[in-house]
């Protein structure tokens, strides 16, 4: 397979080297599929590549004074099956006309045989100094290997590139290179669709430490530093299982998509699964399962990552290590972290594993542990068990980590990155790495849990204060707020279980507390809240707000206002928590409102003294005395609006109609006023024109067609027959300049309703790959309202452009009346609430048609 080729013609090699690459590469996978062995399959078809570029520059014919060299991972001597293959030619002098044209070619044809080559041309001064400008070039040549040519050539360049680098200098690159790595993926292994090369946990992390180990002269294998002692032969067993199976699984990607790609994408999660021949459970996709083995992987590689980093740190920068500060007999503090005066400490005491952890809250100087604790950490994490579990002072350790003032959100990270949280509530370790094919989560289950624990742990910081100032006031007088840190612990920790996660979480929240010794009353708030944390944001997004029997029915739930403020608390933080897609200031509106309406009713008001209808329209009218209009100016057109207008609007809106209709009481021919958002960025628009039966298809049209989505509409019919509809509208791609294209909304829609032309019919658009690959069944639902007079019609569907128009048409076309409209979408996932009427609705058979016809719209 590796016989030369002496022809002088590189293309007339072209062929029989392709060839030779495909049949080579054809017998690699037949032997990887009979016998999976990762590193052999990566050595091998390096090897086989080698054979290759070494017969192409024999019959290249360059200079004597010219070397082919491999670099990067080829240099490593691995390739993945359709990485690049990274050369550098090395030339001992510039290249005269005639060998630089050579060169070109010969570059040409590593291309045309099928090889996919990153390539540098570079004399050795030109390699030092872009190697001393540049890191990346630095280590790659690092792991620089001779091919063909000038074998002294290369020699020299290696040994004036080693006596060039900057030990240390080489090392804090690496190290900030690596920080920014994780920045680039938000810090953290556990997004849905990581890259299993670049994503914190990945192969990466392991390449860090072996070119930081090479530059050291400490060897390239996890034996090698075994042998330094800078691992434990424990340790290195776990870096060689972990890089086995994270490259097994990037060339079973590689190979599947036949290209070098790196994401574990929706679109291949399944087919990797089946791949690495792991099967569906009762409860979970294969592709969970596979997933779920990946994250703890990576966390197990992030934890070695640190570890040894620190090791190595001792090594090259033997300055960084100060002198030990005395914290207490067992532990002291050193470069700003925490260490254990004995390397046995959590053996012989394993609840000084929590005493860790509290010194890390209390001690805000305290960075982390230096590399000795974590590995007697590591060592130790089995000490917790059930007998750990049930020591009473173990019990009062792990709580009081929750009622320390500052630290809380660090320490249970770590907590859960070092495998205790796990252990200590084995609930809690069955979500470590669980998936949420919701559509609109985006983290794991146990990184959105710890991520509502850090939203709710800024409520409490001053720093803070101007995100949300409500919650911050709200909190900082709620007393032991550290009751919702645990509340938001347990709030989704039965998910994957089977049945409804809030209600099973219930049970696992009272047992934790009852036998943590916290109060019935707190552990009946707890409990409480783990069970209901949904219902805030369903009735916040889905209720018609200004109903006085949605607030009554949700004040009786919440019965008092401590509850109501710490499920009010508790729900801000946990969508915040699923998606930076799915929070937005429109919902943090929609919260507030509920929030503040119920708390008032609490208090003693009546549902409609709640909503505040009196003190309202005073309001309203004290404002639009500001802006110059004359006391009642506004009588003629609040005569022609109910009660339900005035609860349902805000003050802000209220006083915006007015000053825009004031002098039209009567109507006349159709206004459109629109304005960026006053909540958050988006567009307002209100509309004012004659009603009709597809008045509210015709809008979401036109919507659609600007590319704009509708957060909210508020469908109106004053006394006099006229739509007052008010819109919150967004841009989902977030380009938009709203306040540019405030002009076009107000004349081309205001123009288009006053000529009653053809209905604008949304363009068809793709469902995201999310969608596609975890479809979600529509579900359509009707019921009455309390008083029989109107019906709530629930749908919930994927996302997608123009949903809303065929909710609309599929109502026009059945001759309902459409009154208010809730839109919700959460990520993916649409959760649309309308409250409508109709003659016919009373009779369950025009229910029925009416849900079928909906459900055969939103299948298409």
């Amino acid at each position: 397979m590796n016989s030369p080729v002496g022809s002088d013609d590189l293309r007339s090699v072209a062929e029989t080297l392709r060839k030779r690459i495909t049949d080579g590469r054809a017998q690699l996978r037949e032997k990887f599929d009979a016998k999976p062995d990762p590193a052999r399959l990566l050595c091998e078809n390096a090897e086989l590549v080698d054979g290759v570029l070494r017969d192409l520059w024999s019959a290249a014919s360059l200079p004597p004074n010219s070397a082919l060299v491999a670099v990067g991972g080829y240099g490593r001597g691995h390739l993945y099956p359709h990485s690049d293959v990274d050369i550098l030619i090395l030339l001992g002098d510039e290249p005269e006309r005639a060998a630089r044209q050579r060169i070109e070619q010969l570059v040409g044809v590593f291309w045309d045989i099928g090889l996919e080559v990153g390539h540098s041309v570079r004399t050795i001064e030109e390699c030092l100094e872009e190697s001393e400008r540049d890191v990346t070039v630095q280590t790659n040549l690092l792991e620089a290997r001779w091919l063909a040519g000038d074998e002294e050539l290369v020699a020299s360049l290696l040994a004036q590139h080693r006596a060039a680098l900057h030990l240390p200098s080489f090392f804090i690159a690496k190290r900030a290179e690596q920080e920014q790595r994780y920045n680039r993926f938000n810090d953290t292994p556990y997004s849905l669709e990581p890259n299993c090369k670049e994503s914190p946990g990945g192969l990466r992390d392991l390449q860090t430490l072996v070119w930081i180990s090479l530059a050291s002269g400490l060897g390239s294998s996890w034996e090698a530093l075994a042998e330094q002692g800078l691992v434990t032969q424990e340790e290195c067993a776990e870096l060689n299982k972990s890089e086995r199976f994270l490259q097994n699984l990037r060339i079973r990607l590689h190979r599947l998509t036949r290209r070098r790609e790196d994401r574990i994408l929706f679109d291949h999660q399944e087919a990797l699964a089946r791949s690495l021949s792991i099967s569906a459970t009762s409860t979970r996709r294969a592709s969970e399962v596979m997933m779920q083995r990946y994250y703890l992987v990576a966390k197990k590689v992030t934890q070695l990552n640190a570890l040894l980093l620190q090791n190595l740190a001792s090594r090259i920068l033997p300055s960084g290590l100060d002198t030990p500060t005395p914290i207490d007999a067992r532990f002291c503090k050193r470069q700003n972290l925490l260490d254990v005066l004995d390397d046995k400490l959590f053996i012989k005491e394993p609840s000084a594993i929590l005493d860790a952890f509290l010194l890390l809250e209390q001690h805000d100087e305290l960075k982390g542990m230096t590399a000795r604790t974590l590995r007697a950490l590591w060592q130790s994490r089995g000490r917790v068990d059930a007998a750990f579990r049930r020591n009473p002072e173990n019990r009062r350790r792990f709580v009081a980590l929750f009622q320390q003032p500052q630290g809380i959100t660090h320490v249970f990270r770590w907590l859960n990155q070092y495998g205790i949280l796990g252990r200590y509530i084995p609930a809690f370790g069955q979500i470590v790495g669980q998936m949420q094919h919701d559509l609109f989560h985006v983290y794991t289950v146990d990184q959105h849990i710890l991520q509502v624990m850090r939203n709710v742990r800024r409520m409490t910081m001053d720093e803070h204060a101007h995100e949300y100032p409500l919650c911050t006031r709200l909190i900082s007088a709620f007393d032991r707020n550290w009751l919702l840190y645990i509340a938001a612990l347990f709030h989704d920790i039965a998910k994957g279980r089977g049945g409804d996660h809030s209600k099973l979480g219930m049970s696992d929240a009272r047992h934790f507390c009852e036998d943590h010794g916290i109060s019935p009353e707190d552990t009946d708030l707890v409990e409480w809240l783990v069970g209901e944390h949904l219902t805030m944001s369903q009735i916040a997004q889905k209720s018609d707000l200004s109903d006085p029997d949605v607030i009554r029915g949700f004040a009786a739930l919440v019965k008092d206002e401590r509850r109501l403020t710490a499920l009010y608390l508790l729900t801000h933080a946990d969508i915040r928590g699923t998606s930076p897609k799915v929070w937005n200031g429109w919902k943090a509106k929609l919260l507030e409102d509920l929030f503040l309406t119920t708390q008032r009713l609490l208090r003693g008001d009546t549902p409609v003294q709640a909503k505040g209808l009196a003190e309202r329209q005073d309001e309203a009218r004290a404002r639009l005395r500001f802006y110059g209009l004359v006391e009642g100016v506004e009588r003629p057109l609040w005569e022609e609006l109910d009660t339900v207008y005035f609860m349902r609007h805000d003050i802000d809106e209220i006083v915006w109609h007015t000053r825009m209709l004031y002098y039209r009481p009567a109507g006349g021919e159709a206004v459109v006023k629109a304005r960026p958002s006053q909540v958050e960025q988006g567009l307002q628009v209100m509309v004012y024109a004659p009603d009709s039966q597809d008045m509210f298809m015709r809008l979401c049209g036109f919507f659609s067609r600007q590319g704009l989505s509708i957060l909210d509409a508020k469908i109106h019919t004053t006394r006099h027959n006229y739509a007052l509809d008010s819109f919150v509208l967004m841009d989902p791609s977030g380009d938009e300049n709203y306040r540019d294209i405030v002009p076009l909304i107000e004349h081309d829609l205001a123009q288009r309703l006053r000529n009653q032309g053809p209905i604008d019919k949304p363009g068809s658009g793709r469902l995201s790959r999310q969608v596609r690959h975890f479809p979600i069944t529509p579900e359509v639902a009707i019921r009455p309202d309390e008083r029989g007079q109107h019906y709530i019609l629930s749908v919930a569907a994927a996302d997608r452009p123009g949903l809303l128009f065929d909710i609309a048409s599929v109502l026009a076309e059945c001759r309902v009346n459409l009154h208010t409209a809730k839109i919700a979408t959460l990520g993916e996932r649409a959760e649309d609430t309308f409250l409508i009427s109709g003659p016919e609705l009373g009779a369950t058979s025009a229910v029925v048609r009416l849900e079928g016809a909906l459900l055969a719209r939103l299948q298409q």
